[in-house]
């Protein structure tokens, strides 16, 4: 495992980690993009970082710019970077990972990948379809618990928010209290009908994407996976329900160990990224 640092869309540090078990080797790539309230060392991803590892591919995990997430990689120490935090931001924060992972200035010594995959969870599965959608460069992606509309506050959020130049989001782990400032709003509602379209990037897809969800969700609902699913009309779509599966598929942190629902979806993605980067 090797640790990484580029520039984030917000002018300050991209941070993240480089698992594979041969370096030099020609072998695919998968970019890991961690959700709304989540970061790189969050629960699962790990986990799936390193068995996507074992099974031969480059794994990439990084904090978005806006993740709030300090060097120590657990503590919200940079709640700033986190209320300025927008879709856009987390885009160009991926891209910029994917450059540099493809053009052989990520980790010193580490080969340029023969095929690149994307996987996100949550708000970071629909950030990787966007990043699919419009790129040629992506060869295969799967989303897990992802949003069909990034828009999902009632107008009486949306209107408090406006009114205080903030929303007030709480971390449930910790009970740290983060603001939101209006940066994401404004950001949406400028763009949600154009470039940040997600079925609109679903149907342009023309790439493998496994859709996989968790049958109670509470968090993100199944019908979000549904209209995704609906939405391809070019690509090789599979949209797989998890039986009992939560948002995090029974995952929690600090990890304690693996759930037969994140089993499941763990299996079904190395199979899938296995299946069509190599």
């Amino acid at each position: 495992m090797s640790s990484f640092e580029l520039t984030g869309a917000d002018g300050g540090p991209l941070r993240g980690e480089v698992r594979t078990a041969a370096r030099g080797a020609d072998r695919p790539a998968v970019v890991i993009c961690h959700g709304f309230k989540g970061f790189k060392d969050w629960g699962f991803f790990p986990y799936l970082a390193a068995r996507l590892a074992r099974g031969g591919m480059t794994a990439v995990t990084f904090n978005f710019s806006g993740a709030g997430v300090g060097p120590d990689g657990e503590s919200f120490s940079e709640p700033e970077r986190f209320g300025r935090a927008t879709v856009s931001n987390d885009l160009a924060d991926l891209n910029t990972v994917c450059q540099a992972l493809l053009d052989g200035s990520l980790v010193p010594g580490l080969a340029v990948p023969t095929r690149l995959g994307l996987f996100g969870h949550s708000r970071g599965g629909a950030v990787a379809l966007l990043q699919a959608a419009r790129t040629k460069t992506c060869r295969a992606l799967v989303t897990w618990a992802a949003v069909a509309d990034f828009r999902r506050w009632g107008p009486e959020t949306l209107a408090k928010w406006r009114a205080d130049g903030k929303l007030d989001i709480v971390n449930t782990r910790t009970g740290e209290v983060l603001p939101l400032y209006t940066d994401c709003l404004a950001d949406l509602e400028a763009h949600c009908g154009g470039r940040l379209d997600l079925l609109r990037a679903a149907e342009s897809l023309d790439v493998p994407w496994l859709i996989v969800h968790g049958e109670v969700d509470k968090t993100v609902p199944p019908s979000h996976a549904e209209r995704l699913y609906r939405a391809v009309t070019s690509g090789d779509a599979t949209l797989q329900v998890v039986r009992g599966g939560s948002h995090t598929l029974g995952a929690q942190h600090p990890w304690a160990g693996s759930t037969q629902q994140l089993e499941q979806g763990v299996d079904a993605t190395v199979d899938w990224f296995s299946r069509c980067l190599w």
